[in-house]
């Protein structure tokens, strides 16, 4: 059988390159002994860690209870905004709300004028608008205290009144700036005037 040269140098080649990785395998890449590091803590040190794990975990229950209360509570308290999907929507129901409860109480509200939404706090927002109507005194007293008497979240801004238009049947002229609270989602980042 006659080797050639060129079968001779891939041989050698394929000799040294075997050679090349048992070298780096036992030389260089060799398992190095690892020392086992012992244990710092003590046991007393590790029951009182467990201790208070415990009495964590018993908490657990409680902070869960406190939670459904708070939560439960909040919701009850939110169930006086006014829902909508936009600011426009909010002022259309509060705009309503005062038609429908002034004409209740026999008075005429059918203009709307300054209309805001803007922060109210971190978590909220206030939708207000301002209307003029003209009532007897008597009219505006139940009004007050029918839309005290609604559901919403609602508060009187100002109220403005003016003498008697007509001395005749007393009426007075009154302008009333109302708000209502809204979900900070409809408050605009910069503020608006609708």
């Amino acid at each position: 059988m006659n080797v050639g040269t060129l079968d001779r140098k891939n041989a050698i080649r394929l000799g040294i390159g075997v050679a090349a990785i048992l070298i780096l395998r036992l030389v260089v890449m060799a398992d190095r002994n690892q020392t086992v590091v012992g244990v710092i803590d003590s046991v007393p040190a590790a029951e009182k860690r467990l201790e208070i794990l415990r009495r964590s975990a018993a908490t657990v229950t409680g902070k869960e209870v406190y939670l459904k209360q708070v939560t439960a509570e909040l919701e009850s308290r939110e169930n006086g905004m006014l829902k909508a999907e936009t600011g426009a929507q909010a002022q259309a129901q509060l705009a309503e709300l005062l038609h429908t409860t002034g004409a209740a109480n026999g008075i005429d509200i059918r203009g709307m004028e300054d209309w805001r939404v803007k922060p109210l706090g971190t978590d909220y927002g206030e939708v207000s608008v301002s209307v003029r109507f003209a009532c007897k005194i008597e009219q505006l007293v139940n009004f007050l205290a029918a839309l005290a008497n609604v559901p919403q979240m609602l508060s009187t801004n100002q109220i403005a009144i003016n003498g008697t238009t007509d001395p005749k049947n007393k009426t007075i002229q009154v302008h009333l700036s109302l708000s209502g609270v809204v979900s900070k989602k409809l408050v605009p980042k910069t503020g608006s005037t609708l």
